[in-house]
């Protein structure tokens, strides 16, 4: 999202202590707390987190308004990360000092929990963009998908995803080694990427019917 421009807080690596899970009063919480020390037998467990933007509020579309170009972008990353959790019920954007920051990806990228045939998905549409939060004042999707393309390219896809920790590809057993399953981000994410591009087509429809 950085590399095209998208508003994101500080995203850094944090270790979480297992035993934080015992005062978070969250259940959702605790069971990732718990689950990413798992992943490296109970020791602490590497995560990604974002900074803390304090006294922000939730975005309210009624309450403020972004540039179209912005939200045109928007709803453009989003459909082509598969990210389901931006819609009026939960939008998963901030405001802070006057500006939007967009957090919480976690429903993002949902084609990593069922690897069979995920090559197949690679160039298909996202029907659920018809209820993202920001579709209605999209009006700039073709300028967007302009701007993004040019910054979100196959060798920048490569650079980030190379940057996936090793324990977090452990469980996986679809793949023969880490560096398979790291390659297979990068192949679904540049397939996805290539013209005529599904995602963005859909995301168009939606907005104009």
């Amino acid at each position: 999202m950085r590399a095209a421009g998208l508003p994101v807080p500080e995203i850094v690596f944090a270790e979480l202590d297992p035993e934080l899970a015992r005062t978070e009063p969250d259940p959702e919480i605790q069971d990732l707390i718990r689950a990413s020390a798992d992943l490296v037998q109970g020791s602490r467990g590497l995560n990604l987190a974002l900074d803390y933007l304090p006294g922000s509020v939730t975005f309210d579309p009624l309450a403020m308004q972004p540039a179209a170009e912005l939200e045109s972008r928007i709803v453009w990353f989003d459909a082509f990360v598969s990210n389901l959790d931006r819609s009026a019920r939960n939008t998963n954007m901030l405001v802070w000092h006057g500006k939007l920051w967009l957090i919480d990806h976690g429903a993002a990228l949902y084609f990593h929990h069922d690897w069979r045939d995920f090559m197949a998905r690679a160039n298909s549409p996202f029907a659920l963009i018809k209820d993202h939060v920001l579709l209605p004042f999209a009006t700039e999707l073709d300028a967007a998908d302009t701007w993004m393309t040019q910054r979100i390219t196959p060798a920048r896809i490569a650079e980030i995803v190379a940057l996936i920790p090793d324990t977090w590809l452990e469980d996986e057993t679809s793949f023969a080694s880490k560096a398979a399953h790291r390659s297979a981000y990068a192949r679904f994410l540049t397939e996805r990427l290539a013209a005529p591009r599904a995602f963005f087509e859909e995301a168009r429809s939606a907005r104009i019917e």
